[in-house]
């Protein structure tokens, strides 16, 4: 049995909020658009979403639960995910910060280390883990049977909407870079409503209760 259609609603407006929130997968896939072109984000992208596929096939088939069911390692992750978003906040308000989307001067990478990067990317970013060990599972009602599937389902949804929307930004993300470099002051918007936004995250990421 699959979630009901109001569940996959539900969890896929919570996905994509989440993904439109600037974070490390985003700021790698734009950085290497820029440079390279739309074509090595896409590839870079490729690496995010099997990031994704591995973290969901470990949330389907219950192993995550081991790291949530300890309250030290539950702690750790919370913690250490909170200070790696202030960390990305500060480099984006600090005196001198720049959008993601300023135009660096980057080595040009090879596909598969664009593939290999956006997948470490991926594993390493702390709002996916929590996404898939704390979030997903509040959307699975144990009364329709089926675990796995619903897992599975909702898991999909939230690939699909991630690939889809990053897609767009890969493609987008040079015209985006010229027309805030040509309008500083939407630039600084940029900047300091990110900061914020992961400022805000952070704080609410360290202050949540384990589940």
């Amino acid at each position: 049995m699959f979630p009901a259609p109001l569940t996959l609603l539900a969890f896929g407006l919570i996905a994509l909020g989440m993904v439109l929130t600037p974070g490390p997968n985003m700021i790698y896939i734009i950085s290497r658009s820029i440079t390279q072109g739309p074509r090595a984000g896409l590839i870079s992208l490729g690496g995010v979403a099997l990031g994704f596929l591995v973290y969901m096939l470990c949330a389907a088939l219950g192993i995550t639960a081991l790291v949530m069911a300890v309250p030290y390692a539950y702690s750790a992750l919370k913690f250490a995910g909170a200070g790696y978003l202030l960390w990305l906040a500060w480099q984006a308000l600090k005196p001198g910060g720049q959008s993601p989307f300023v135009v660096k001067d980057l080595p040009v990478d090879r596909p598969r280390k664009l593939f290999a990067m956006g997948l470490l990317t991926s594993l390493l970013n702390p709002k996916v883990a929590v996404l898939y060990l704390s979030l997903l599972p509040q959307f699975i009602d144990p009364h329709r049977g089926h675990i796995l599937g619903q897992s599975l389902s909702l898991g999909a949804e939230q690939i699909g909407i991630s690939l889809s929307v990053n897609a767009m930004i890969a493609m987008a993300a040079g015209s985006i870079a010229a027309f805030l470099a040509a309008r500083p002051t939407w630039a600084r918007a940029q900047r300091w409503l990110m900061g914020c936004v992961l400022g805000g995250l952070a704080v609410r990421m360290a202050v949540d209760r384990a589940r």
